[in-house]
């Protein structure tokens, strides 16, 4: 699981516990259920037993690495029984190469989510697209009991992981939904989850750009063996850049005009650096303020020649500290004052 920064930073070298102790019982929780005893898996990931039994306590990435991997070795199911048979090991790895050869994302995590319900029909995957964006959503077939956080969680990560690694780009979400009341240890799925988080929702869902989906996949099989050779900690946070930056930072300009007038404010938005900002909109030949000056020109013209709203409050709505620098910046679009380009576009 991805680090947690506490508020007293530890040594550099030293792993920082952040995975919650309920997915670490949830592991010893799918033993008990095969009637196998956990211990060996424990000790291999150097987790006491008697930290089960404190419901604060945390454990690293690694230690949760190592004891998931012996764990679905030992209990013969990558599923670490979520479901109703087993998925024996090697069961993501055939349906991660069995995507491999789609033309696109979307192609790809449509036959995922299809040859998923093939190996377990405990739960249904699907993929839909409509103009307000793509949505994954976790249909629940019969109830998965005990197990229903950690096996909800899992998934939709995992599936998020991989879509990122198959287009090697960080794929932010507009959203990630569970249903179920937020847990005790609700701090960690931001880290999990980049984008927001929504509790008690009707249906365990992941909300991205439907654009991603026409991105092409950029992986091949040498790149799948590499891998699968250490698939557990797959997670968005190794990308260095978003495939789609251009435009997630055109979609937030338009759509939060306001908050996105600095690019410390914009890249706060996408959970970047400024300097990120800067680097990867330059990599896809862009720069930030060419951007922000399309996206107002196109504001400011919409509300200059659609409504009737005063200059000011046009300048407002294009992102605009004040009018009158908004009137310098008209201008210079233009060649002329707002006013000017009103009277002479609308003139009969």
């Amino acid at each position: 699981m991805p680090p947690r920064v506490r508020p007293q930073p530890e040594p550099a070298d030293t792993p920082i516990a952040a995975t919650p102790i309920a997915f670490v019982q949830a592991i010893a929780w799918a033993y008990e259920q095969r009637r196998q005893d956990p211990g060996p898996a424990l000790k291999k990931a150097q987790i006491e037993p008697d930290l089960l039994l404190n419901p604060q306590a945390c454990v690293t990435s690694l230690q949760f690495e190592l004891l998931s991997g012996a764990a679905m070795q030992e209990l013969d199911d990558e599923a670490l029984g979520w479901f109703s048979r087993r998925l024996p090991w090697g069961s993501y790895g055939m349906l991660a190469r069995a995507s491999l050869s789609a033309p696109s994302l979307g192609r790809a995590l449509q036959r995922w989510c299809r040859h998923h319900g093939l190996i377990a029909d405990d739960i249904r995957l699907e993929l839909s697209r409509n103009d307000a964006g793509a949505t994954i959503t976790l249909h629940e077939n019969r109830p998965l009991g005990r197990l229903r956080e950690f096996c909800l969680v899992s998934v939709l990560r995992n599936l998020h992981g991989l879509a990122c690694w198959y287009i090697d780009s960080r794929i932010p979400l507009q959203e990630a939904a569970f249903p179920f009341p937020a847990p005790a240890h609700a701090a960690v799925y931001p880290l999990l989850f980049p984008g927001p988080i929504r509790f008690d929702a009707a249906q365990a869902q992941l909300k991205l750009d439907a654009r991603y989906l026409d991105l092409p996949l950029r992986r091949d099989e040498a790149a799948l063996q590499q891998m699968l050779q250490r698939a557990l900690p797959l997670t968005v946070l190794q990308y260095r850049r978003d495939r789609l930056l251009v435009q997630r930072v055109r979609q937030l300009l338009v759509s939060q005009p306001q908050e996105t007038q600095s690019a410390e404010a914009l890249a706060h938005w996408l959970h970047i650096s400024p300097r990120t900002l800067h680097r990867q909109l330059k990599e896809e030949g862009a720069n930030l303020q060419a951007l922000k000056d399309e996206v107002r020109r196109e504001r400011a013209t919409d509300l200059l020649l659609r409504t009737g709203k005063p200059v000011k409050q046009v300048a407002e709505a294009a992102g605009f500290r004040n009018e009158k620098s908004f009137m310098r910046a008209f201008r210079d679009w233009t060649g002329l004052s707002p006013a000017e380009f009103r009277r002479q576009t609308l003139a009969p």
